[in-house]
């Protein structure tokens, strides 16, 4: 059932909150090869034309696709300042710089951000704990014909202190949970 779960809940959109003033700091973190492999990827995607260059719209759309939001005017403009090279007269980034400002701003980036947002999704009511019924309007907009008995049995495995509520402990613990790790 955990596995059901963590299924669910990692399908839930995500919301953009600024955590920093809640106390919430971002850890950095060594970029995988997956990481490396996804960078790639998204350059050679976001390169129209296979021009071996991205241009400052082709940036814009390539952070979108990786971080989930379109950057301002700003930010892309200082990513292509550091990052950038003058090619036929105008700035664009190679792969190598493009790689490296998107590790630069990929090993920022906190893990357990899609698990903060996720829960402040499902928390509706801003309390800083679940019900059975948040639960069950997050889960009907992810699965709507998952039947309510599986989410209430579902709500009961998380809710390990029978109080009704899923605290964000429990819930960060039941995403972080790996069951291979416990058979």
């Amino acid at each position: 059932m955990t596995a059901l779960l963590q299924y669910l809940l990692k399908m839930s959109c995500s919301l953009d909150f600024n955590l920093k003033e809640y106390g919430y700091h971002n850890f950095p973190r060594s970029l995988t090869k997956q990481d490396k492999q996804l960078l790639s990827s998204v350059f050679h995607e976001a390169d129209d034309g296979n021009k071996g260059f991205l241009t400052r719209e082709d940036v814009k759309m390539a952070v979108a696709e990786i971080f989930g939001y379109k950057p301002s005017k700003l930010e892309t403009d200082q990513l292509i300042l550091k990052f950038g090279e003058d090619i036929y007269g105008s700035r664009c980034m190679k792969l190598a710089k493009f790689m490296d400002a998107m590790s630069e701003k990929l090993m920022k980036s906190d893990e357990d951000q899609d698990i903060r947002h996720t829960f402040m999704a499902f928390d509706s009511q801003c309390r800083g704990f679940l019900t059975v019924e948040d639960f069950k309007k997050a889960v009907g907009h992810v699965a709507p014909h998952l039947p309510m008995y599986a989410v209430d049995m579902s709500f009961r495995e998380l809710d390990r202190d029978g109080d009704g509520r899923v605290s964000y402990k429990d819930f960060e613990f039941m995403m972080k949970y790996n069951l291979a790790e416990h058979i």
